[in-house]
């Protein structure tokens, strides 16, 4: 089994450095380019199935990168993105910054982050990513199969924390990937193996941003 694991396009609040979470935000303009380019560089990549977060600026960037191909796309709730609670809508750029002095540790200290009310922290989302993954890898009709995830920054993470066997101190490896970035896993007698990370088949600058 093979999995292509791509993080959603761009939407207005990542441009303008707002906290989504699970807040059902769209793709903007850029990012459904953005996930056009993506489709283009996959383009001869065979898929025989499509797991998506529910929320639909991932389920739109699957269906972008699918366009024109009978492939099924199913929503999968366990690679939604982290729920932030009453941080979602909050603005975190240095210039605009509307949150806890303590939410700085979501990137520099994960292993130390506390979620806010209505929110997870990060051993949960590494612990519902990987059980999806192990529900992958224990299932007989995937065996061989090419499966197209599209998910978002910290879930993404989370998948790949998993993986790796780290630490929540290292949860978030190289760093948040980039909008439609593709990140390739191979499965084989249900251990995962990262080929390769964070590859975009785009040029344009985005700003990277787990939303």
């Amino acid at each position: 089994m093979k999995l292509y694991i791509v993080r959603h396009g761009e939407t207005d609040w990542n441009k303008a450095r707002k906290i989504q979470g699970q807040s059902d935000i769209p793709l903007n303009e850029f990012g459904r380019h953005l996930a056009r380019e993506t489709a283009k560089g996959l383009a001869d990549v065979h898929f025989d199935l499509c797991f998506t977060s529910p929320l639909s600026r991932a389920k739109e960037t699957a269906q972008i990168i699918l366009d024109g191909r009978d492939v099924p796309i199913i929503e999968e709730p366990r690679i939604e993105e982290m729920a932030f609670g009453e941080y979602e809508g909050k603005c975190c750029s240095s210039e605009g910054w509307e949150l806890p002095e303590e939410f700085r540790r979501f990137f520099d200290g994960p292993d130390r982050y506390r979620a806010p009310a209505g929110g997870e922290d990060f051993g949960q989302v590494r612990d519902r990513t990987g059980e999806f993954l192990e529900d992958l890898a224990r299932t007989p009709e995937y065996e061989g199969k090419q499966i197209l995830l599209t998910t978002h920054g910290a879930a993404l993470a989370g998948l790949l924390c998993y993986i790796r066997k780290a630490p929540l101190s290292q949860y978030w490896g190289a760093g948040v990937h980039k909008n439609c970035a593709v990140t390739e896993v191979d499965c084989r007698d249900g251990k995962f193996q990262i080929l390769s990370e964070n590859v975009v088949y785009y040029k344009d600058e985005v700003e990277p941003w787990a939303k």
